[in-house]
């Protein structure tokens, strides 16, 4: 069976309304949940961006979901702190959360005022940042010379069992890249055939662990009320890479999203005021073979979803 979760994102919605909408989330019947971690918005009509690790404790207490988070160690993160985070959140909450790492966007990396590297370069530093990671969890003590510079470092606080290490990924390579060193698989609604090669890049190159989903969907009790919170909040996320990974700032999304259409943001957006529309587009998504499916409504305001998908969908997916 396909576990329905909810995504939290942070660049939409301030953390104290989205650790409401978690609670509420899941007396509505959501099994699991998940978050973004950015430094900065996609646009100044988002207007947020909390820090995730702080809100994790809160949202893992207050509720008795999963909860994963996408990650970007390298940069702005150094992979041993990140390390700590997870292992804290994994002693404190055992076998309820989950780390994806994947190789960052510029607008959040370059506060830190060093370089942005080449998507290769960014790759090899990510699998370095995995390594260290792992050996952290695993009680080693880590010195390391490389893109990653580590002097012994050990974690004093630690799991007995590590929280998977899930690979982020966009691409049918990056998928299949993911299956040398990740513990499952998490990607973003796409075309069907697109999805279908997903997996079977991942699975084909040994890839071990769930498959997940996140689907950006908006829905109202219109279509024009639908239509108008999906252009409004997420046209500044049509861009493909790379375009959409070395933009530097919130005003650049909005200068390049101006002229984006109604029917562009139709094309990474499942935008339905009909919840029978909505069930079937995951109904679709579970039949791929995905294990966990992430819903996020785009809109700020998310009780109205989950009240409706929760009475709705969800019963009729399962």
């Amino acid at each position: 069976m396909t576990e329905y979760g909810i995504h939290a994102s942070h660049e939409q919605i301030p953390p104290a309304d989205l650790l409401t909408a978690m609670i509420a989330a899941e007396r509505h019947g959501f099994e699991a949940a998940m978050c973004s971690d950015h430094f900065a918005p996609w646009s100044s009509r988002q207007g947020e961006s909390a820090f995730a690790w702080s809100w994790l404790g809160a949202a893992l207490q207050a509720t008795n979901l999963s909860f994963g988070v996408v990650n970007a160690p390298g940069q702005r993160y150094h992979p041993a702190i990140i390390a700590q985070a997870i292992g804290t959140l994994g002693a404190m909450f055992p076998g309820r959360f989950w780390a994806a790492l994947g190789s960052g966007e510029y607008s959040n990396e370059h506060i830190t005022g060093g370089p942005w590297p080449r998507k290769e370069v960014r790759e090899a530093r990510l699998l370095e940042s995995v390594q260290v990671i792992r050996a952290l969890l695993a009680g080693e003590e880590v010195t390391r010379d490389g893109l990653i510079t580590v002097d012994q470092a050990r974690l004093w606080t630690r799991p007995d069992e590590a929280p998977p290490l899930i690979g982020a990924a966009v691409s049918t390579k990056t998928a299949a890249w993911c299956a040398g060193w990740a513990d499952g698989l998490v990607t973003v609604n796409a075309p069907t055939e697109h999805l279908r090669a997903m997996i079977a890049s991942y699975r084909d190159a040994g890839g071990r662990g769930p498959v997940c989903l996140q689907v950006h969907l908006s829905w109202a009790p219109t279509e024009a009320e639908a239509a108008a919170i999906a252009h409004d909040q997420w046209r500044s996320n049509v861009f493909r890479p790379p375009v959409c990974w070395d933009l530097e700032t919130v005003e650049q999304f909005d200068v390049i999203s101006e002229n984006v259409t109604v029917e562009q943001v139709r094309q990474v957006v499942n935008v339905s005021a009909d919840l029978e529309a909505h069930t079937e587009w995951l109904r679709g998504y579970a039949s791929l073979g995905f294990d966990r499916i992430y819903l996020h409504h785009v809109g700020q305001d998310l009780i109205p979803f989950i009240e409706a998908f929760g009475a709705k969908v969800l019963p009729a997916l399962r």
